[in-house]
């Protein structure tokens, strides 16, 4: 059977003691508890077969290629015996988000059921939409003055990111609210104090119908700490 072609077949328990396998290929072939004891199988190719529990006493294995795909040499000691058991595969890291409220006496408390922020995986800071309340009052100030309203929102802002260790440099993203676009001019001169332009962040603005409290402005922010 020089040169024969058995591959991918089903040996399994066969007996082919002595048999003369010399280039036979037997690749991907199932050889489990097969005998090749006495057997030629120089340069066999057994690429991928299954040789367990298969037993090769005294075949000569001379040049074959063995199932992890090597060539097989008088001075390597195989066991033939055991299984080809690959390493175990490490643990595939999770990523769990971590989620952080962010609370400040500094800024307004929620009018609704949310957060002044939400830190997230200790990176991300999502801080809510802010208008002009003070904090100390607990209402909302200059209500019809929307520079003094804009800079109440900014000082808003700038009280969260400092409770959260972070700055305005660390924004990435604002949401600008307005209850009339005619007001942009005066809200951009302000915004443009805490947010020089070579450094702003992206920005969306928008025009709505009508604002929490009747207020003139809202602006959000997202922000990303470290890395």
């Amino acid at each position: 059977m020089v040169a024969v072609f058995l591959g991918p077949v089903n040996l399994r328990n066969a007996s082919l003691q002595g048999a003369n396998l010399e280039r036979a290929c037997l690749e991907n072939t199932n050889l489990m508890n097969a005998n090749f004891d006495g057997a030629n199988l120089k340069r066999a190719n057994l690429t991928s077969a299954n040789i367990y529990g298969a037993t090769f006493k005294n075949a000569d294995l001379t040049g074959a290629i063995i199932p992890n795909g090597d060539v097989y040499t008088t001075d390597v000691d195989l066991d033939f015996s055991k299984p080809d058991v690959p390493l175990p595969k490490e643990p595939k890291e999770i990523n769990i988000m971590t989620r952080q409220v962010i609370r400040t006496d500094n800024a307004p408390a929620p009018v609704g059921p949310y957060n002044q922020a939400i830190l997230a995986s200790g990176k991300m800071l999502f801080v809510a939409g802010q208008i002009a309340i003070d904090p100390r009052l607990g209402d909302v100030v200059y209500t019809d003055d929307i520079t003094k309203q804009t800079e109440q929102v900014m000082r808003n802002i700038e009280a969260i990111l400092t409770e959260a260790d972070a700055t305005f440099d660390n924004v990435v993203k604002t949401g600008v609210f307005l209850a009339d676009m005619n007001d942009f001019a005066a809200v951009n001169a302000i915004y443009a104090k805490y947010f020089p332009e070579d450094t702003a962040p992206a920005r969306a603005c928008v025009e709505v119908s009508r604002l929490p409290k009747n207020v003139l402005v809202e602006i959000e922010c997202i922000a990303v700490i470290g890395g």
